[in-house]
């Protein structure tokens, strides 16, 4: 069942921070249900729930993931004592911008806040071929890479499915995209890379993703949707056979004495296992390759010596790499690697065979590139959490 508009993925200083826990804010009325948050199967039980016919679901269905309709006056084919019925019951939201930044290079980013007043960004990357949504799966992150901003940040909650699909939503509203069967999309693609980990969070990210992909509404192809991991090596496979979605992993690191520091939860699942995780990646071939994601710190990752034990790593795994010139963020620590040395590390991957672009930085004279998001929540202690839900 999809949840109500005030239910959220709440995490506490003694909690298990993979998984979160459900805490729901006290209303003096049944909290109304939010539509963004429910696939198919939720929303037909929801309207046969109101004694509605099946069939409405259909057309509501139609009205919030085909044309983004937020209002039920405004969904002409439903009948007005229907039109009056839905809005007792249901909702249908948004994330609030708080914040819009336009790049030099046309990037896009929005601080979006959510019911409880956390926040998390999106990011819209425009290309010539593609335009990409960078998409959030938690507030703060729980795995303090040391090279990330966001990992700066204290995990303060999952993001609910409506707050995954509502940087969607966001997203084509603000980029006139509805309806969403229109030639000439421009949010072609999407990738779960910002903030958190969104394997610590699958449930919540696959059904917003199957959401999202539903050939009855927004309607992204699987091929065009890539989840990136820092390597929770368990729900790989299960990304996999479920979803089908591209893989992109966080590497940065050929060894495990290394990689211990950028990346810490190599501690818990190293190289060995995660590389043999990959090299069973369901659906690969050399059409759908894994994506390794390095970023290129100066002194620390990118000698020749490394660029050769990354090829060796990933032998016969189909692969692309994709070489990120580290992005600064203040207090980072870090530099970027020069770029004849950048250069030098890639014709060693290409020439092995490897496509390897370098990633050009994006956004990032609003914070907007890869490893310069964070917001300012915080992680709630248990008795501000207590003031919320009694």
């Amino acid at each position: 069942m999809c949840p109500s508009s005030d239910q959220a993925d709440i995490v506490t200083d003694a909690e298990n921070t993979d998984t979160g826990s459900i805490g729901t804010i006290g209303t003096a009325s049944p909290p109304l249900i939010d539509l963004t948050g429910c696939d198919a199967d939720d929303l037909d039980a929801v309207v046969k729930s109101l004694g509605l016919p099946g069939f409405r679901a259909k057309q509501i269905w139609r009205w919030i993931w085909r044309h983004g309709l937020t209002r039920f006056d405004d969904m002409t084919d439903l009948g007005k004592p229907v039109r009056a019925l839905l809005p007792q019951h249901l909702i249908i939201t948004r994330p609030v911008i708080t914040s819009r930044q336009k790049s030099t290079d046309g990037t896009i980013k929005w601080l979006l806040r959510f019911a409880d007043g956390n926040e998390a960004e999106a990011v819209y990357i425009p290309d010539a071929d593609r335009g990409t949504l960078c998409v959030s799966s938690q507030v703060g992150c729980t795995l303090t890479c040391t090279f990330c901003h966001t990992g700066t940040q204290r995990l303060v909650r999952n993001l609910t499915v409506a707050e995954i699909t509502g940087q969607v939503l966001i997203a084509m509203d603000e980029l006139g995209e509805w309806p969403a069967t229109h030639d000439g999309r421009r949010l072609t693609n999407i990738v779960m890379m910002g903030m958190g980990e969104p394997l610590f969070n699958y449930e919540n990210v696959a059904k917003a993703l199957r959401i999202i992909m539903s050939g009855e509404g927004i309607g992204l192809s699987k091929r065009r949707v890539t989840l990136s991991t820092s390597g929770v090596v368990p729900e790989i496979m299960r990304c996999g056979a479920e979803l089908g979605v591209n893989l992109a992993i966080s590497l940065h690191a050929t060894n495990d004495e290394l990689r211990d520091v950028l990346v810490p939860i190599n501690r818990k699942y190293p190289l060995k296992t995660l590389i043999e995780a990959c090299r069973n990646y369901p659906g690969l071939s050399n059409a759908r390759r894994v994506t390794w994601e390095y970023v290129m710190l100066d002194g620390i990752n990118d000698s020749d010596a490394e660029a050769r034990a990354l090829v060796n790593l990933i032998k016969g795994i189909p692969s692309k790499i994709n070489l990120i010139p580290f992005n600064p963020w203040p207090g980072s620590g870090y530099e970027r690697s020069k770029d004849d040395r950048i250069d030098s590390f890639a014709a060693i991957v290409m020439k092995a065979g490897y496509a390897s672009p370098i990633r050009t930085p994006r956004g990032e004279d609003i914070l907007a590139a890869c490893g310069q998001l964070k917001t300012t929540s915080e992680r709630l202690r248990k008795s501000q959490i207590k003031a919320i839900t009694d």
